[in-house]
């Protein structure tokens, strides 16, 4: 959520600071601003809604000047207005901030009554209030902040310029994630490594409670208690941070159909020359230490969880837990030494999958992150940090990291199976076997895309649509209503399809469509039976099968979309292909803004 861009710089930034807030349009927005310094004094542009806003009201007014912060925000404290767009000003500060300051309300009262008057509803600005009331009592801007630091509740990363301070920029984080990026003569801070990829390679990343005093020459880090700390410098792939849609309408199109090659990727990370083993590069967890796997994740990656879920206690026979990372640590979960934490986050600084590492760290035996960002906050404080190889993913709605988690799952369930003594060194080569073809089937999935078009098209019409799977088809029915909520603003549920009769059923009729995800396996009867009690009472279903599903169950169904063959340990992969096209295209169909969903952000730092 939110972006970040600070520039202290040699020449105009403001088309800077436009540039880079569009690389951070994928995080999820709905107004922007920028502030620079001119001859000592701040100058701002906000608007609401896309960038183009504020790109035309910078061509109406320009700005000029060598030092500036830019922001996209996604709302929390007040509505999406000009007045509560940020940076926010007060008196000789002007602040931007991603995340929540919980106790801003007294904070708010107390500045209220001591005669600051506020032009926002938002939660940031009384943090340039607070900042701006201790410079007037004489304190310096770095004693300022450090004084206002030690008053906020919640969660930030925040960016200060200062009126009169051309060669001065101040950036903090404490739950939200900010790095500064080195230049020549230049010095930039940036909510992540892709905002700050048009402007360098050279990066540091802040640590939980770190804040630093920038110049274009010099920075000075401090840790939460105050002391001066040094933080490594490291280089970033900037080739690797390029994003753009190619020959696609949409990222999302783009991401779904590079599925083949990231999985191939990920594979290669994870399997052993001769594809006979699994290998974690940097080592391996060991199964044998735990007696339970305690799975936490957010959204598309909490449905990743459930698969894997299926797959450790089949294949290797250990007790797994799912909880949903918002409500995992409110619970108090028991946590032991015999457990292992895997916490699984896209971004890795998913707000609430962080808090759970921390509740769980020191208690848990070990704690593994499944990450797409290998310098991220989740990454850096696990105990292992384990990669998808995704590459960059621009569109809000997951697609390639959720197959790539996935594809990881994968191979951690065949390692937990031949440590704990469940397969055999054959056991484990014909499992690797099945999901080195894994990215073939992939791409033979894609070529229905026609198909999955057409029957788009019918489910646009629809208010209510409803997704059916059994066994780890279920999580895949999960996925696909999640997706196509997301994309479509159609109302969508998942359901075990054996409980459909306790409830749902009351649901069916001729206008509430029914897709079942059913690839023959052991399941497949009983999925049949289930589809049948749906027709029976004039459902439409919608059958994604292979071949021989479609052969055997066909006859009555409103539509087929045919799914290559496969072995069932590999068919939640596969199945990922129909439940992300379908929600795409019945979001095309609908007109609907498919990268960048409404309300919704792509990394959720904020809880």
């Amino acid at each position: 959520m939110c972006g970040i861009i600070g520039i202290l710089g040699k020449a105009d930034v403001a088309p800077m600071l436009l540039t880079t807030l569009k690389r951070l349009e994928y995080r999820g927005y709905d107004s922007a601003g920028v502030v620079v310094i001119n001859d000592g004094s701040m100058q701002t542009r906000r608007a609401v809604g896309k960038l183009e806003a504020l790109e035309m009201a910078l061509k109406a007014a320009p700005l000029q000047g060598n030092s500036g912060i830019g922001h996209t925000r996604w709302a929390t404290h007040g509505a999406p207005t000009e007045a509560n767009a940020h940076p926010h000003r007060a008196g000789k500060v002007a602040v931007v901030h991603n995340g929540i300051i919980e106790n801003f309300q007294p904070l708010r009262e107390e500045l209220l009554a001591k005669g600051h008057q506020f032009a926002s509803e938002t939660d940031s600005e009384v943090v340039a209030h607070l900042v701006m009331r201790a410079m007037d009592q004489g304190q310096s801007p770095a004693q300022a902040v450090a004084s206002t630091l030690a008053r906020l509740e919640g969660a930030f990363a925040l960016a200060f310029l200062f009126d009169g301070e051309d060669d001065l920029m101040i950036g903090a984080r404490r739950g939200s994630p900010l790095a500064i990026g080195h230049g020549e003569g230049e010095m930039y801070l940036g909510s992540d490594a892709m905002a700050l990829a048009p402007v360098t390679s050279r990066i540091t990343y802040l640590e939980e409670g770190d804040w630093v005093v920038l110049t274009r020459n010099s920075q000075q880090i401090y840790d939460a208690l105050g002391n001066g700390v040094s933080r490594p410098e490291v280089m970033v792939n900037v080739d690797a941070m390029q994003v753009d849609k190619g020959n696609h309408r949409h990222f999302m199109t783009k991401e779904i159909f590079e599925q083949p090659s990231v999985m191939a990727l990920a594979l290669s990370h994870y399997l052993s020359p001769d594809h006979s083993q699994i290998h974690v590069p940097g080592g391996a967890p060991d199964f044998t230490r735990f007696d339970r796997l305690v799975l936490v994740a957010c959204g598309t990656a909490y449905y990743a969880c459930h698969v894997a879920k299926y797959w450790f206690e089949q294949m290797a026979r250990i007790p797994v837990e799912i909880d949903v990372a918002s409500e995992f640590r409110y619970r108090a979960p028991p946590i032991g030494r015999r457990d292992m934490v895997i916490v699984v986050s896209q971004s890795g600084e998913t707000a609430d999958t962080l808090a759970a590492l921390h509740y769980v760290k020191g208690k848990a035996g070990q704690v593994v992150a499944i990450i797409n960002a290998t310098e991220s906050s989740i990454a850096r404080e696990a105990d292992l940090a384990l990669p998808i190889k995704a590459g960059v993913e621009v569109s809000v709605a997951s697609s390639k990291a959720f197959t790539c988690q996935l594809t990881v799952f994968a191979a951690l369930a065949i390692l937990a199976a031949r440590q704990r003594g469940e397969l055999d060194a054959a056991g484990e080569k014909a499992q690797i076997a099945k999901l080195v073809h894994t990215p073939r089937l992939l791409d033979e999935a894609l070529k229905a895309e026609p198909q999955m078009a057409a029957a788009a098209r019918e489910l646009a019409k629809a208010r209510d649509i409803l997704f059916l799977g059994r066994g780890p088809l279920y999580p895949l029915a999960l996925e696909g209503a999640l997706k196509l909520k997301e994309l479509s603003y159609i109302h969508a549920e998942g359901y075990a399809s054996g409980e459909l009769k306790h409830g749902p059923i009351a649901l069916i009729d001729e206008r509430v469509p029914v897709i079942c995800f059913a690839p023959v396996d052991a399941l497949f009867d009983k999925t049949v039976s289930n589809m049948q009690e749906v027709m029976a009472r004039g459902g439409k279903v919608l059958l994604v099968s292979d071949a021989k599903g479609i052969a055997r169950a066909g006859k009555g169904t409103w539509a087929q979309l045919e799914m290559p063959e496969c072995d069932p340990f590999i068919a939640p992969i596969i199945y990922a292909i129909p439940a992300q096209l379908l929600a795409y295209h019945t979001a095309t169909e609908k007109g609907t803004d498919v990268d960048q969903p409404r309300n919704l952000a792509k990394s959720v730092t904020v809880e």
